[in-house]
């Protein structure tokens, strides 16, 4: 057993055997061969033939370029073609093409609508993209097959309006959106800048003079005031002064080297008079090293100085009088015009000095009022400050959105307008929808190939089916390994002349055959490559 497997193993390939197969059952190959082929092939010619009609759309990119105009559409491309070819094989757009140019004609009413809406999907197929070296979709392909010729090349037409009115209205569609939305944004930015900017109004309105921006004005009020306060002050000493060397005035007329009596009982003396042009003869030196000669209190100063000089004037010249003749009465020196006349004087200015007094201390309670007014503003200020630095903080924020918005909204609006001008990326046509001179279905050279591949195919089982249901030994080889002892000589074959004619006939109607087949294949390629 060992042996015979060695042997078989040693023996290889036979191309003498096989030869003798082929010899034998040429005719069993051949003849299937052309069967198949011819099925195949003839089917090509049966089957309806189907037209197919294409033509190709390039994307154009925007002329205008985008450093001065950005596009507000959606770039991708490849999104935006399967968006539109869903809407164009919709249901409704389909039904309208296949009603315009009455495809699909169904006499019997075995097809619905939906049977005819798929039926025109399956003939349309998927756009075929074309893209550049980066990737990107430049341009695309749109079919459509039918059985007219003329019918495709009408239907490609039309889904080509289709694609090119479509995709621009459906970028217009979304420039316009994309302006609206940020129309909208922005109104809604624009109500809360106006609301921020209300907010800081009132804040400012209701904190007059407790802004920080006001500081350094509220600092020079501050000390004009505290200015005018010290003036003030110094003013009512002043006055208060006065009223005190009126007052003294007053009593020294009334007892003027002895107690002088007026009609109304008060009395004045010459010596208080000396005393109080001391005191105001001070007062001008002091006023004098601060203000000009000009200044409302220098001069009121020295006009009390020039008037009480008049009244010590008046009172000397009063006293010589009064010792020219001391032999007078009492009621003569009480009803000296003189000295009443100066009495009443002093007493006027007495009631003026005391309406003074009382408006510098209404001015000074006023000034003090305003001083506190203006120390509580500087104290208020840092807080204002953090207040106010919050409010514009969110108005800060609101400006820069809104300021954002409307920035964008114009580069939309500008983009739109591109748009509505078709100056941004567009489907221009490359190639119009062609008129198909040959079928696209069948494709007649494919079915020859596919013919000769099932004809050989089926060559090859008839011919083995043949030659294995043979019991006949035609071999040596096969005789020998059969027999159980060895062959001692062999006898050859000694064919008759009419055996060797027939094997003759045999070879040239093989070869005949085999020329018959083979020329039938090339010529049926052949007319379906001219006629396919």
């Amino acid at each position: 057993m060992v042996e015979e497997i060695e042997e078989q193993s040693s023996e290889g390939f036979d191309l003498q055997r096989y030869v003798g197969i082929v010899r034998r059952r040429h005719m069993h190959f051949l003849l299937p061969l052309l069967a198949g082929w011819l099925v195949v092939w003839g089917a090509s010619w049966v089957l309806p033939p189907r037209y197919r009609s294409s033509m190709s759309i390039l994307v154009e990119q925007p002329t205008m370029p985008r450093d001065y105009v950005t596009p507000n559409v959606n770039d991708d491309l490849q999104n935006r073609m399967q968006s539109l070819t869903q809407q164009i094989l919709s249901r409704s757009r389909l039904l309208r093409i296949i009603d315009q140019l009455h495809l699909y004609p169904d006499p019997h009413g075995r097809l619905t609508a939906d049977d005819k809406v798929e039926q025109m999907r399956k003939d349309i197929g998927e756009p075929e993209m074309l893209r550049d070296g980066m990737g990107r979709i430049n341009a695309f392909n749109v079919g459509f097959q039918s059985r007219d010729p003329h019918v495709a090349q009408q239907v490609t037409s039309e889904l080509t309006n289709l694609f090119i009115n479509e995709n621009l209205e459906a970028r217009q569609q979304q420039s316009e959106d994309t302006t609206k939305f940020l129309e909208s944004q922005l109104e809604e930015a624009r109500k809360a800048l106006a609301d921020q900017e209300e907010k800081i109004r009132e804040f400012k309105g209701q904190h007059v003079g407790e802004m920080p921006g006001q500081l350094q004005s509220n600092l020079q009020i501050l000390s004009g005031l505290q200015s005018q306060l010290q003036s003030e002050q110094d003013a009512l000493n002043a006055a208060k002064q006065q009223h005190v060397y009126l007052q003294s005035l007053a009593d020294q007329y009334r007892s003027l080297q002895g107690p002088v009596k007026t009609a109304d009982g008060t009395s004045v003396g010459l010596p208080a008079i000396d005393v109080e042009l001391e005191k105001l003869r001070a007062q001008l030196a002091d006023l004098s090293s601060h203000y000009t000669d000009r200044h409302p209190d220098v001069r009121k100063l020295k006009e009390q100085i020039a008037k009480t000089e008049k009244m010590r004037a008046q009172l000397v010249a009063a006293g010589k009088d009064k010792s020219a003749s001391g032999d007078a009465s009492e009621d003569l020196a009480v009803t000296d015009p003189t000295r009443a006349s100066m009495l009443v004087q002093v007493q006027s200015q007495l009631r003026s000095n005391q309406v003074e007094i009382t408006n510098r201390e209404q001015s000074i309670a006023s000034l003090t009022a305003k001083i506190g007014d203006y120390q509580g503003r500087l104290n208020q200020e840092p807080i204002r400050e953090q207040q106010l630095a919050d409010l514009t903080r969110g108005y800060d924020q609101s400006k820069a959105n809104y300021d954002d918005l409307l920035k964008r909204k114009n580069e939309s609006a500008m983009a739109t307008d591109m748009e509505k001008l078709q100056e941004g990326e567009r489907f221009s046509i490359i190639d119009p929808p062609s008129l198909p001179t040959k079928p696209d279905f069948p494709n007649r050279m494919k079915f020859c190939t596919i013919g000769l591949a099932v004809g050989l195919a089926l060559g090859v089982v008839v011919a083995g089916a043949f030659e294995f249901l043979d019991d006949r030994i035609y071999e040596e080889k096969e005789l020998q390994k059969m027999l159980p002892i060895a062959v001692i000589s062999e006898i050859p074959a000694l064919p008759l002349a009419s055996e060797q004619r027939q094997q003759r006939r045999r070879f040239w109607l093989g070869w005949a055959t085999a020329a018959a087949v083979l020329g039938t294949i090339l010529l049926g390629s052949a007319f379906s490559m001219l006629r396919g």
